[in-house]
C-alpha cells in the first residue's frame, strides 16, 4: 500500500515516512503544494492514500483537498497544526476521511490510516447478491451503472465521491420522489442527521456542479424548505 505524504516540514515528513515504511507501507514525500497535487495526478490510481498537512507553500492543504475531490476518491488524512473546531468540520465535510492535530504520536497516525482504509474497503466491497443485482440506472444522458460504480453523462465519464454515487443512484432509483434532508443523509450515510450539519449542502452543490460540467440541463431540484427531487425532463 502506497501513501503519499504532503507536508513541507522536512522533519516531520522523514519521520512519518520512515515509521510507515518499518510498519510494511510505501511512502512518496512532497513538501509543497503544487508537486503534491502534481503527483497525485501523475499516480493514475497508484496511491491508496494521501497525509495532508494544511499550512503548505503553493496550494494550502484546503485547496488541494478541493481539486483532487474533482477526480478522485483517495482517502485523505489531515495533518495539521490548526486545532480550531470549525476548520476542522470544514475539511471533514469537504473530503476528508480523517482529521489529526499537530503534535501528533506516530502509533495514534498508524492506528488512523488502518482505521480509515477498513471503512473505505468497507464501502468498495460490495456483497454477492448486490454484484448479481447489479444494473444501469438511466435519466436524460445519465447512465449510473451499479456494478461498476461508474456515471456517465453524455458519453463522458462523470468522477463522483462515494457519497456523491450514492446520492445520485437514491435519486435516479426513486425518480420524482422528494427527499427531505434527514432522508437523504440518514438513506446514504446511515447515521442520524442533524439539522446544523451541512454535509448534504455541500454534497449537493458539488455533485449539481459536476453534473452541469457536461450537461447543462439542471437534473436536481430544489424544493425550499423541502428538500430534493430529480427534475422532470
Amino acid at each position: 500500500m502506497k501513501i503519499l505524504i504532503i507536508e513541507d516540514d522536512k522533519e516531520i515528513n522523514r519521520l512519518l515516512s520512515v515509521f510507515l515504511t518499518q510498519n510494511g507501507y510505501d511512502t512518496e514525500s512532497s513538501f509543497d503544494g503544487v508537486s503534491g497535487l502534481n503527483m497525485i495526478k501523475k499516480a493514475d490510481g497508484n496511491l491508496d492514500m494521501i497525509l495532508l498537512d494544511m499550512m503548505l507553500p503553493g496550494f494550502s492543504g484546503n485547496e488541494i483537498l478541493t481539486k483532487i475531490r474533482e477526480f478522485t476518491d483517495i482517502p485523505v488524512i489531515v495533518i495539521s497544526a490548526v486545532s480550531a473546531l470549525s476548520e476542522r468540520l470544514f475539511m471533514m465535510k469537504n473530503g476528508a476521511d480523517d482529521y489529526i492535530i499537530k503534535p501528533f504520536e506516530l502509533p495514534d497516525v498508524l492506528v488512523r490510516i488502518e482505521a480509515v482504509m477498513r471503512r473505505c474497503r468497507k464501502e468498495t466491497v460490495r456483497p454477492e447478491k448486490e454484484a448479481a443485482a447489479a444494473k444501469v440506472l438511466s435519466y436524460g444522458s445519465i447512465k449510473l451503472d451499479t456494478g461498476l460504480s461508474k456515471v456517465t453523462v453524455k458519453g463522458s465519464e462523470l468522477i463522483l465521491t462515494s457519497k456523491e454515487f450514492e446520492i445520485l443512484k437514491l435519486l435516479l432509483e426513486n425518480k420524482g420522489k422528494l427527499f427531505s434532508k434527514a432522508n437523504l443523509y440518514e438513506s446514504v450515510w446511515n447515521e442520524e442527521y442533524f439539522p446544523e450539519d451541512q454535509s448534504i449542502k455541500v454534497h449537493m452543490s458539488n455533485l449539481r456542479s459536476k453534473l452541469k460540467k457536461l450537461d447543462d440541463f439542471d437534473y436536481i431540484e430544489t424544493i425550499w424548505g423541502m428538500g430534493y427531487r430529480l427534475r422532470k425532463l
